[in-house]
């Protein structure tokens, strides 16, 4: 990567940091960071040289769909899934096959709904050719924006239309849970991810990372609420309440991300027929 572009990349993260806070990030941008630190290390000793070489980059990218929302706000709708507006758990009137959906719903309700799973198939299959073309500059992009993207399947405000928590009174919620308690307390995790594995259909595997993540959603908002009473304010006292009372999800779901971010890696390595890969 050439000194200017790693610059111009540079300044459009931090850019677009100061337009979109974190609390427009699915996590913040140290738990993003956090994730693919991780992820590297649940590779197999054969692909880990290359994705912890690549370090680097993958930090500097991780983020670029929000860089991309400051000049196309449409890609917003790649990074959520309105999961309600298809009636209830486990959402089974959403077809996961993307035609089918549009055949069943409409192009328009489903962009407005959200396409995060689809997005994660989307760029699983960009990896994959960019490895089996050899295209290794293209591919280190692919992975970190791969890997932005199955992150933020893995936090439950991102599959809930009630992604601030304005429709339960508890605005900013998704920042409080996602950012400011990664940023107090990540340095007291106890992350274990588990060894990548190949994912036999990553879109599939996406709208299952969805539903787990959904699933937390009660158990996080009744957290926040408990935290909060008594208090005037989000202090000390209630970032310490909201962290143990929610933390073990916020571990494990920053846990699973990054077992999956690798697994991703992996499985478009695979499917590109493992070709050798740059020193």
């Amino acid at each position: 990567m050439s000194r200017r572009f790693q610059i111009l990349s540079l300044f459009g993260i931090a850019c677009a940091s100061a337009i979109f806070p974190s609390a427009a990030f699915p996590w913040g941008n140290n738990a993003n960071k956090l994730i693919v630190n991780r992820a590297i290390d649940t590779l197999p000793a054969d692909l880990r040289p290359f994705f912890d070489g690549s370090r680097t980059d993958l930090l500097n990218h991780v983020n670029d769909p929000f860089v991309t929302v400051e000049k196309t706000p449409a890609e917003r709708k790649n990074q959520f899934l309105y999961l309600e507006k298809y009636g209830r758990f486990p959402f089974e009137l959403l077809p996961r096959d993307y035609k089918t959906a549009v055949t069943k719903f409409g192009k328009s309700k489903l962009e407005s709904n959200g396409l995060l799973p689809w997005q994660i198939g989307v760029y699983s299959a960009k990896l994959t050719d960019a490895m089996h073309a050899g295209k290794w500059e293209d591919a280190k992009l692919y992975a970190a924006v791969l890997a932005s993207y199955v992150a933020a399947a893995h936090d439950p405000f991102n599959t809930t239309d009630n992604m601030d928590g304005h429709l339960t009174g508890q605005k900013g919620i998704n920042e409080r849970f996602g950012a400011l308690l990664v940023d107090r307390y990540s340095s007291f995790f106890f992350m274990r991810p588990n060894d990548a594995v190949f994912i036999a259909d990553p879109t599939d595997h996406a709208f299952e990372a969805c539903l787990s993540s959904h699933s937390w959603l009660e158990t996080i908002l009744y957290a926040d609420r408990d935290a909060r009473r008594g208090l005037n304010a989000y202090t000390d006292e209630y970032y310490d309440h909201f962290y143990n009372q929610a933390g073990a999800v916020l571990i494990r779901q920053i846990s699973d991300a990054a077992t999956d971010v690798g697994s991703y890696w992996l499985t478009a390595w695979k499917n590109a027929g493992q070709p050798q890969l740059p020193h």
